[in-house]
């Protein structure tokens, strides 16, 4: 019985992080392509894309003061590790008609590293 314990949390030593967990440091490196349109600090100004903070569990198009595609507003999203991740891959496929001028991540490691990155800079 002892034995089993000890097999399993051997195991556990060597599992390593999980299979796509993002590193904040090199998400804030990845968020510089974003920088340029959005912040993220509270109180931060809106400017080409809105402010990001408090992003994770917002509604998709509802920051106050930001001027919002027709299809961003209607999208129904609420923010989360996954809708985001989607969305920066690829924002025209996954909000069609959307305003976001910029082509997408392709590397699942960069969005990981982005959505660590996120997490912390917008709470």
């Amino acid at each position: 019985m002892i034995r089993a314990g000890i097999v399993v949390l051997g195991l556990a030593a060597f599992a390593g992080p999980a299979l796509g967990a993002g590193e904040a440091e090199e998400g804030r490196k990845v968020f510089n392509q974003c920088r340029a349109c959005h912040t993220v600090e509270k109180g931060g100004k809106n400017a080409v894309g809105p402010n990001l903070h408090g992003l994770f569990g917002r509604k998709a198009g509802s920051v106050v003061d930001f001027k919002y595609s027709d299809p961003m507003k209607g999208s129904g999203i609420v923010w989360s590790e996954e809708t985001v991740g989607k969305y920066v891959a690829d924002p025209k496929t996954f909000v069609p008609g959307n305003k976001m001028a910029y082509a997408g991540l392709k590397r699942e490691k960069q969005i990981a590293d982005l959505l660590a990155y996120l997490k912390d800079a917008t709470q």
